[in-house]
């Protein structure tokens, strides 16, 4: 069947290529690390088996993930996300699964998963490693039997589903602590990709600098190139929060100006110089994930509910990374 799947194109055209055309458009950048990333990415696409994407928060997980279902055979299909910590723990069941009338107190009516919805297409679940671990087994068996069944239904529905993964946390050590499942992480990362933090790879500022105000600039009226001395200052800073950081400052950049750089410089002024800016490369994803979480919490008075805001993190997941990583000080109940 590889064959007859992989043979579409224009004469001469193999499909790796037609691929990695794909791949190019949606992965912006020119580094080395992020011409092996596409690569990895075209080859994975070519495949169907389940995919394990890691990397820190705001790196192009998600970018990631449309890539390798935009690069596949899957591509005509729904691409169907979403992030695990936005569901409550009550439901996740019901909204991966589906239910039936009657299943529950407020179920008037049937409702299709999300498994149902991405139906010959790719299903991202994205925070992957903060689901239940009572859960785990259920989502296992799914994976398995290539089958769900609606909650309040005895029915075993097929389903034909690329399920790729994706976590900033880290995976093997919550197996180590019997947090998440060993199996199910083996069933997860048949391909296993890591996304570099923009900080290693500070060469494609630029291009993604270009590739945002070409995305945002229509509607803020904006055409303007940046000046090389603001691209050198960008490519200087370390970007805790990777892409999602700089998508943002390009934004506020064009509505702010100056405003926007003074707001930079702060940041630069506390978080970095040119020593610093070592410490920040030596340093691993969890210890730079629980500084950045320091300084976002000083920044909004200790309020937690305010920093989840600004870090773009369901506030869930800031409690659970405040408490995984020890930091003291939030304010209780906010």
């Amino acid at each position: 069947m590889r064959p007859s799947s992989f043979s579409s194109g224009p004469p001469g055209v193999t499909f790796l290529h037609m691929t990695t055309d794909v791949v190019a458009q949606l992965i912006v950048g020119s580094s080395p690390r992020i011409r092996a990333l596409r690569q990895q990415v075209a080859q994975v696409a070519a495949s169907d088996h389940p995919v394990l994407i890691l990397g820190e928060s705001g790196s192009g997980k998600e970018v990631v993930a449309r890539a390798i279902h935009a690069a596949s055979v899957r591509h005509a299909a729904p691409f169907v996300g979403q992030s695990c910590l936005a569901i409550p723990e009550t439901l996740i069941e019901s909204e991966l699964f589906g239910y039936e009338p009657g299943a529950f107190t407020d179920a008037r009516e049937r409702r299709i998963g999300l498994f149902e919805q991405a139906e010959g297409g790719t299903l991202f679940l994205d925070e992957i490693g903060d689901i239940p671990l009572a859960f785990q087994k259920r989502l296992l068996r799914v994976l398995q039997e290539r089958e769900v069944r609606r909650l309040g239904s005895v029915v075993a529905i097929a389903i034909n589903v690329r399920v790729v993964a994706a976590t900033n946390a880290p995976i093997e050590q919550a197996v180590a602590q019997g947090t998440f499942r060993s199996d199910l992480l083996y069933r997860l990362n048949t391909f296993e990709i890591r996304v570099p933090p923009l900080r290693q790879r500070s060469e494609d500022v630029p291009l993604l600098v270009e590739h945002f105000i070409a995305k945002h600039g229509r509607a803020y009226g904006f055409a303007s190139k940046p000046a090389a001395g603001l691209l050198k200052r960008l490519q200087e800073y370390p970007w805790p929060g990777n892409v999602r950081e700089l998508e943002n400052f390009v934004v506020r950049w064009m509505t702010l100006g100056d405003e926007a750089l003074e707001a930079l410089d702060k940041k630069v002024a506390l978080s970095f110089d040119t020593t610093s800016n070592r410490r920040w490369l030596s340093m691993s994803m969890e210890e730079i994930e629980a500084e950045v979480i320091k300084m976002f919490l000083e920044d909004c008075g200790r309020n937690k509910t305010l920093a989840a805001k600004r870090l773009g993190l369901a506030r869930k997941s800031l409690y659970n990374k405040i408490e995984r990583y020890g930091i003291e000080g939030a304010v209780k109940g906010k």
